[in-house]
């Protein structure tokens, strides 16, 4: 069997031209909301700025609020691929999940993406409909996460989990308003996804202990709701 060339190995040259619109998508809309404004920036002057059609627009993020909230979303959609991939290692439920979410912070490798996070929480902080649509985005990944536990673990009841979930969630939003602050206060230089981390197991080992859900993996005839 052949050795696979690096050719053969990259995405399929239509997957590598979505994601440079998307990529252009992401830096131009967040640079235009910065600067200009959320409701000030149009859809068509965006459109027109990154030279594509409002329907290449629409088949690449959802809406405005979807763009302007993607840097976060692409680390939940990342935990999500990696909660159905990773081995708990002896944890309970909630040091599990804790794995789960630094190995996914681990993966945002893009040096770009502390910085748009940064103009991201920015932006939702001045813009109700963007902080509305991540509430929203938060919620549909919690019901996900729920669903990957389900299918893999044997748990007898959904209301801890969810609980535990939430306050996965919530930790990650403290770290996050702690770096930003941070960043905010410190003199002129890049944020970084390792500052953000470290806040994050920080928040974690600041939160007072509970009883811990043992993880026991699903019967294998077991049907998933």
């Amino acid at each position: 069997m052949s050795t696979p060339t690096p050719s053969d190995t990259r995405p399929p040259l239509r997957e590598r031209r979505k994601q440079r619109t998307r990529e252009a998508l992401l830096a131009t809309g967040l640079r235009l909301f910065t600067e200009r404004g959320f409701a000030a920036t149009t859809l068509d002057e965006l459109c027109d700025a990154v030279e594509i059609s409002k329907r290449t627009f629409f088949r690449t993020f959802a809406g405005k609020e979807d763009l302007a909230g993607a840097p976060l979303h692409d680390l939940w959609t990342l935990f999500l691929r990696e909660l159905a991939a990773a081995e708990p290692a002896g944890d309970d439920l909630a040091g599990f999940l804790r794995g789960v979410l630094l190995t996914t912070l681990d993966g945002m490798t893009d040096p770009e993406w502390p910085h748009r996070v940064l103009l991201s929480r920015r932006l939702a902080e001045r813009n109700p409909s963007i902080e509305a649509h991540c509430l929203y985005f938060c919620d549909r990944t919690t019901r996900a996460a729920l669903t990957v536990l389900r299918e893999r673990f044997d748990l007898p009841d959904d209301l801890p989990v969810l609980l535990t979930l939430d306050v996965l969630v919530a930790v990650f939003h403290r770290a996050q308003e702690q770096w930003a602050q941070e960043q905010e206060a410190a003199a002129p230089g890049p944020a970084t996804r390792e500052g953000l981390r470290d806040h994050v197991v920080a928040a974690w080992d600041a939160v007072p202990a509970g009883p811990g859900a043992p993880l026991r993996p699903a019967a294998a005839d077991r049907p998933t709701a």
